[in-house]
């Protein structure tokens, strides 16, 4: 395999957004380092799956070490994996909690430090993270108090990271989609859900993996938070 060809990383790569953003990615034949607890193995040779919590530092430097032993090197992170547990703020247990700080912020955490170093190796890359709409724009009716907590602070460390490494060649960029069709969302709620967005439907998964695309082929974009959220950040 030749070293030439660009490596993802894609966490949270099983289902949903993740999957369609590992199809997408090898549609333009990068190779892949694909993570998520449940991640099976892959025919593809070029698709390498580790399955593990990406909340887990040792999960984390087992992706980024095999990646490279098997790749030779790390081209773009998607960080993906994230979870949403809705209820009222003073319903929330602390497992919830930790739960949701454990993937959305833990996980970006160890695997972008380590990622960034080995970027740092070659002075490119390019880390983008999915977050969310309702980090910096709640609707009422929507318990959004721990994804802002959580996917906002990631929102601000992209700018951070953005700035620290602009000048190592390094991007740092995010996605903040509106509610997307996931296996996260039954289909008998999907009417009401695309009720929140201006547009007036939800998102598809292939809406997210496109931006994501389109940033990484962007080179004069850093920094930037890209709403593909049906309007939900404009206003309503």
């Amino acid at each position: 395999m030749s070293k030439s060809q660009k490596v993802v990383v894609v966490t949270g790569a099983s289902q949903g957004i993740g999957a369609e953003v590992v199809k997408a990615f090898r549609k333009l034949d990068y190779r892949i380092v694909a993570n998520s607890r449940s991640i099976k193995p892959s025919d593809d040779p070029n698709i390498l799956c580790i399955a593990g919590d990406i909340g887990d530092p040792a999960t984390a430097r087992r992706v980024i070490t095999e990646g490279v032993a098997r790749f030779g090197r790390i081209d773009t992170l998607v960080n993906n994996a994230g979870i949403y547990i809705g209820k009222p703020f003073t319903e929330h247990t602390a497992q919830d909690y930790a739960a949701v700080v454990n993937v959305n912020m833990t996980g970006f955490f160890h695997i972008t430090q380590l990622a960034v170093a080995e970027m740092e190796k070659h002075s490119s890359g390019h880390v983008v993270s999915v977050t969310s709409s309702t980090a910096d724009n709640a609707i009422s009716g929507g318990y959004s108090v721990l994804a802002a907590l959580t996917k906002g602070g990631l929102n601000a460390a992209t700018k951070s990271l953005a700035i620290e490494y602009a000048k190592k060649g390094i991007r740092v960029n995010a996605v903040a989609p509106g509610i997307i069709k996931t296996p996260m969302h039954a289909p008998e709620t999907h009417e009401a859900l695309g009720a929140f967005h201006p547009l007036g439907h939800m998102g598809e998964a292939s809406d997210i993996a496109d931006a994501i695309l389109f940033l990484d082929t962007a080179p004069f974009i850093t920094g930037e938070i890209l709403h593909v959220d049906g309007g939900q950040s404009a206003g309503r």
